[in-house]
């Protein structure tokens, strides 16, 4: 863990915490927060936002880096992440995706329980390269290609 995520562990797990409250989920009742840390120490948060569609609803992680890259962030040490469910719960396999576009495969990612706060326990950290093993990124479009036949 890199000395900037330690520094701001806690700071990060609680606004994780303090985002959920902001979950818009009432087709689910599935709350999710999300905070992210940038390179220069902001924290950004996100909340779930569901919709009727379905399809348009978008997931707090994914909110926290929309918010994030539309104000010119594009650089991050750590992302936590909490849920109302007693166990840790890893992010779906598009955020995962989202997560790969702007992180790098080292970055730590704090998946929190619900009892976080009330016990400063519960919190599985994983990388995003364990999170996403053999992932494709940005860098892969550089790879070198047959013609096409």
């Amino acid at each position: 863990m890199s000395d900037i995520v330690a520094a701001n562990r806690d700071r990060l797990l609680q606004a994780a915490v303090e985002a959920k409250a902001f979950a818009y989920a009432p087709y689910s009742k599935f709350r999710v927060g999300a905070a992210l840390l940038t390179e220069d120490g902001e924290i950004i948060k996100g909340a779930n936002i569901e919709n009727a569609s379905y399809g348009g609803t978008i997931c707090a992680e994914r909110t926290a880096f929309v918010k994030a890259a539309s104000e010119g962030k594009r650089k991050f040490a750590a992302l936590a992440v909490t849920t109302d469910v007693a166990s840790p719960i890893a992010p779906c396999g598009m955020c995962r995706q989202v997560i790969r576009e702007f992180c790098s495969l080292d970055m730590p990612i704090l998946l929190a329980a619900s009892s976080y706060m009330e016990k400063k326990d519960g919190v599985k950290e994983l990388t995003l390269e364990e999170l996403l093993p053999y992932s494709f990124g940005p860098e892969d479009l550089d790879r070198d290609r047959a013609p096409p036949a």
